[in-house]
């Protein structure tokens, strides 16, 4: 099985910057996005043959999530269960016969690391979520985690420290799910791979000088390491600052 997620900074934009194009040649058995920033009736994809699901923030032209499935879940829910966590349109979680599968878009702190308190909030809520699933059957996700997990993980470390998405907090986080069962499926296939980013600033010429961040994850529960097949960047593919990645799975 092949698994694509992308953060498409716009739908609406990204359709006009070859969405069809790239969603076709990808051809995922399971295709995400994150940031959406579209409110329900908005705007409507033809994907013949896909089971489409949409979470949309409250707050319009903000967040949201999509999954797009070729084999039709168990059941599908939206968000983590937690009030405070579910109105910004974040989490989709389809149940499948043996995991599950979540497209996640996890906060930004923001400047000057303005709603880390928040973000942190979410990350021990978001992993007591997924840890309570796993209880039940292996959990995959993916998304936009808006962090760089180590040095390797951006090109510039030293300057970025102490900025939203490498904050030793933040990073902490993150070490803390892998800690807990999980494995960073492209560090599993690449650990020492450099220069593989995900993200990149419109700004500076960030994308043509390669100067970008991996923010952009597939996370799987250990239970499944022996189904894992391979893992990719597809870095080549434009439309958005992010670029969309990959897992492949054994059936």
């Amino acid at each position: 099985m092949k698994f694509i997620s992308w953060n498409v900074n716009g739908l609406r934009a990204c359709s006009g910057k070859g969405f069809a194009d790239s969603f076709a040649k990808l051809d995922a058995d399971i295709f995400c996005l994150q940031e959406t920033k579209l409110s329900e009736g908005q705007f409507e994809l033809d994907l013949p043959g896909y089971h489409q699901y949409w979470n949309y923030a409250e707050k319009k032209g903000y967040s949201g999530t999509a999954l797009f499935t070729k084999k039709e879940p168990i059941s599908v829910t939206y968000g983590i269960g937690m009030e405070e966590h579910d109105h910004e349109g974040r989490v989709i979680t389809a149940e499948f016969e043996d995991f599950y599968f979540i497209t996640v878009y996890v906060p930004n702190s923001q400047r000057e690391l303005a709603r880390l308190d928040y973000r942190l909030k979410w990350e021990e809520a978001f992993l007591a979520y997924i840890l309570k699933l796993e209880k039940k059957k292996p959990v995959i996700y993916c998304g936009d985690l808006n962090v760089a997990h180590n040095e390797i993980d951006l090109k510039n470390p030293s300057s970025n420290h102490h900025n939203a998405g490498f904050s030793d907090e933040e990073r902490a986080a993150f070490g803390k799910v892998l800690e807990s069962g999980y494995i960073d499926t492209f560090r599993y296939f690449y650990p020492d791979r450099k220069d593989i980013y995900s993200w990149w600033s419109y700004m500076f010429h960030s994308r043509e000088n390669n100067a970008g961040w991996r923010i952009d994850y597939f996370v799987a529960s250990e239970k499944l390491k022996d189904r894992l097949v391979s893992a990719d960047i597809h870095t080549d593919i434009m439309g958005s600052d992010h670029c969309p990645v990959e897992l492949v799975i054994k059936d």
